[in-house]
């Protein structure tokens, strides 16, 4: 009999509702219909589905019927054990995991619980699992929330270790050989990349515990050295969860907040204050929150890895920054560097002169409305205070000068710790690509460029700017960073959930669709606008049915078999160009970012 917390698992991962028929012009059709978030959905299903699917609806009605019996069973009292341990690693067993785990038990739960709980529950391979990503990204809460959900007898052989920094794997060890002997099974080692030796010695954790029965998880701030030990000691010995990257649907439904810009906002950690995760005041909500999140969860997590990495033989070209102790502060320059280059090239892409325009005419009248603009700012002028503002540090300031070299060494550890990801911009000239560089997490960037836009304003050379134009020109610029976010947020999700498939923005001469997504089995394609925009508009579908453009798009890709508008409206079609809201595209994807 499958254990509660199994059953639970796999009932999450399986289709609730049921398949209905309906008779359409003498033909009959099957749709799969089921309701989330209190709204009725329902999709069309194709004949060689209808047998699988059916299967899996089935297995979850049986499960739910079997978790009923645990839940009209009389519970159990904890079984109790005395253990004595010699350790003095901080260690908790017994009554004091209940207390542990019992806050967050009521919870909602990200994906990734799905794949923690059938590694602890399903059959024993030898390996272990690390919990992957950065600060605030739920590693604890994914621990604490399978402790929760355990039947009483696996908790009673259950332990989790909490590493300081005084502690080594010499120090783990003795205390994983008392456990053992104890019949402690399941072993959950928080911060275990503390220990300075983890990633040259991590093997004994999978080699000798792992493969003698018992279940291991791992999870550490210092996420990158997961990767070093992943790739040798613990080479196909360990199973790696990601946390680090919170797609839309799972942002909406675990926190409980609904909203492209919302998610743009504070999207990226765990943290908001939500109706069904924790209440912490969000990291992103002021550019200094985010300034030292780069710090301690991304500079500090590469510099402190790499220092554990070969006795520090891989910093490679970093090393001389590394020993003037400039590393961690051109980390964080480099991070709010690619954020700053973000923002300047919404202000030189999206803008011309007359975008920043005030109409003071009207201010003095209190007539101003923001449509009405004049050429009273120069975006050439803006432009140039802009990167103003990106030298972070005076080169005459810098102990060691920043090369390219640096960035893109350190750009490297930021992709292997998903932090950035990149999408192609293709040119439909000549078909030539490059690439766009996206934060993963979204609050991080939008902090960053909402302080660059707030100093620009503030800065002395827009002093005969009155407090409302200033403010029109901080919401017009914001309103403009928060479009192409969304851009790039429909971009990066599509092309994460849709492997299979080329996803790219591709650029004209004179336009561009945001988004392509070409198949190269099916030799097909969808072309895409993204708009920011609540409202329908002629101009947003305007390259979408330009026939010179789709043309060249069919002959390079295939067949198009769709167009559409992503925006924050309501779905509908508009001369044959489907709208689509985009909270419910990229809610889409739940199953495609499920582990």
């Amino acid at each position: 009999m499958m254990s509660k917390s199994h059953i639970e698992a796999r009932i999450a991962e399986l289709p609730q509702g049921g398949i209905t028929y309906k008779t359409i012009s003498g033909k009959r059709y099957a749709y799969y219909q089921w309701t989330e978030g209190g709204k009725q959905h329902a999709r069309r299903v194709k004949d060689d589905e209808i047998e699988a699917l059916q299967a899996l609806i089935n297995e979850r009605k049986s499960l739910k019927q079997e978790l009923s019996s645990y839940s009209s069973s009389p519970r159990s009292e904890l079984v109790r054990r005395e253990i004595e341990l010699t350790s003095t690693m901080l260690v908790r067993i017994g009554d004091e995991l209940k207390s542990f785990a019992a806050p967050v038990a009521s919870w909602r739960r990200r994906g990734c619980f799905v794949a923690l709980s059938e590694y602890l529950h399903g059959t024993s391979d030898g390996r272990v699992m690390a919990l992957y990503g950065l600060r605030r990204t739920g590693k604890t809460t994914l621990i604490r929330q399978s402790l929760s959900a355990m039947s009483e007898e696996d908790l009673s052989r259950s332990a989790f270790v909490q590493v300081r920094d005084k502690d080594t794997l010499g120090t783990l060890n003795s205390l994983l050989r008392e456990l053992e002997a104890k019949g402690i099974r399941f072993v959950f080692i928080d911060e275990v990349t503390l220990a300075d030796d983890f990633i040259v010695g991590a093997a004994l954790l999978s080699d000798i515990y792992a493969a003698s029965g018992m279940k291991i998880v791992l999870s550490g701030t210092d996420s990158l050295g997961f990767l070093f030990a992943e790739d040798e000691e613990l080479y196909d010995r360990c199973y790696l969860v990601h946390t680090t990257f919170i797609p839309y649907a799972e942002f909406s439904e675990v926190l409980g907040i609904e909203g492209i810009d919302a998610y743009i906002e504070y999207g990226g950690t765990m943290s908001v204050g939500g109706a069904n995760y924790n209440r912490e005041f969000s990291l992103f909500s002021k550019a200094r929150g985010a300034d030292e999140y780069v710090d301690s969860a991304i500079a500090r997590n590469i510099q402190h890895s790499l220092s554990n990495y070969q006795y520090g033989g891989h910093f490679r070209g970093l090393i001389d920054l590394y020993e003037k102790d400039e590393l961690t502060n051109v980390i964080n320059r480099v991070v709010e560097d690619i954020n700053h280059r973000f923002t300047l090239d919404v202000l030189a892409r999206d803008f011309k002169s007359h975008d920043l325009g005030i109409a003071r005419t009207n201010l003095r009248k209190d007539r101003f409305h923001p449509q009405d603009t004049l050429d009273l700012i120069d975006a050439v002028a803006v432009t140039k205070r802009l990167k103003d503002l990106l030298q972070i540090k005076d080169a005459g300031e810098r102990v060691v000068a920043l090369a390219e070299s640096h960035a893109a060494e350190i750009e490297e550890y930021l992709e292997l710790l998903d932090v950035i990801e990149r999408v192609s911009v293709v040119n439909a000239v000549d078909f030539a690509a490059e690439s766009r560089t996206i934060i993963s997490q979204p609050g991080l960037r939008y902090a960053q460029a909402k302080a660059l836009v707030n100093s620009l304003v503030e800065d002395p050379a827009l002093a005969d700017l009155t407090a409302p134009e200033r403010k029109y020109i901080t919401e017009r610029v914001l309103e403009e960073v928060r479009g192409r976010m969304m851009e790039d947020i429909v971009l990066l999700e599509t092309k994460l959930a849709r492997p299979q498939c080329n996803v790219f923005a591709l650029r004209f001469a004179i336009g561009e669709f945001d988004m392509v997504i070409a198949d190269p089995d099916s030799l097909t394609c969808e072309i895409f606008e993204v708009k920011h925009s609540d409202k329908r508009d002629p101009a947003q579908r305007r390259h979408l049915l330009d026939l010179e453009k789709c043309a060249r798009v069919g002959h390079r890709w295939g067949t198009i078999e769709r167009k559409a508008v992503i925006y924050r409206g309501e779905p509908g079609l508009e001369e044959g160009v489907e709208y689509l809201n985009v909270e419910e595209y990229l809610k889409g994807f739940k199953t495609a970012f499920s582990c």
